[in-house]
């Protein structure tokens, strides 16, 4: 049996989260908890051409606020140095 996530004829939906991260959702499933539709429904490829051309950085966002906090905090360091 195929899971409804490989078919390829199936309508799916893209899904964000407050991560910034993206999925692929079966139209017809209830939206889970924690992430929103982003308005895009198509095929999968369809969908996943979106995601590609969207999600270009992996890294969750609190990881990226953090990152950025840290290069922040190394700069004012070097500046006041």
């Amino acid at each position: 049996m195929t899971s409804c996530f490989d078919r390829e004829d199936a309508v799916f939906r893209v899904l964000v989260n407050h991560e910034e991260q993206y999925s692929l959702w079966p139209e017809w499933k209830a939206i889970p908890a924690g992430w929103t539709d982003t308005g895009v429904l198509g095929d999968k490829p369809t969908c996943l051409d979106y995601v590609e051309k969207t999600w270009t950085d992996m890294r969750p966002l609190s990881l990226r606020h953090w990152m950025d906090e840290q290069a922040s905090a190394e700069a004012e360091q070097v500046n006041a140095g």
